[in-house]
């Protein structure tokens, strides 16, 4: 069975709590084509913009805003207006389950990022990433 990967992009602040084991749903508007058994890299956005580590897709959870709010929102690492405000004209929030994560011995710099991989550019949300691509950020 094969398995994606996906570059993602979060603030530093959830990515602190997911590597803490605080938070364990990942919330979208737009959810990428994953599931269970594929890993999610975490750059972790301005200021600190650093490849940090990953995660396991542990499951992927849908539902209307308030619903999914009201099942997942203590998981999440964030307030409920919070949470409510980020859904807000979305018809569909997604949640991306964490499962195990992990974290790099030492950070990659987003300089250090594209002396190995020319031309990288984090994510805005987040992008498929290739095996080969894989291989240089990670290695």
């Amino acid at each position: 069975m094969s398995h994606r990967a996906v570059l993602m992009s979060i603030k530093p602040k959830y990515a602190d709590l997911i590597f803490a084991g605080t938070k364990t749903i990942e919330l979208r508007r737009v959810c990428p084509k994953v599931g269970p058994g594929d890993l999610v890299l975490v750059y972790v956005s301005s200021p600190r913009m650093a490849l940090v580590g990953g995660f396991e897709v542990a499951g992927i959870v849908s539902d209307e805003p308030p619903a999914l709010c009201k099942k997942w929102q203590t998981q999440s690492g964030v307030e409920k207006e919070t949470f409510l405000n980020y859904f807000q004209g979305a018809s569909t929030a997604y949640g991306i389950l964490i499962g195990r994560t992990w974290m790099l011995p030492t950070a990659t710099e987003l300089k250090a990022l594209r002396r190995r991989k020319g031309g990288f550019h984090p994510p805005q949300s987040y992008r498929y990433v290739g095996s080969e691509e894989l291989v240089k950020l990670i290695d």
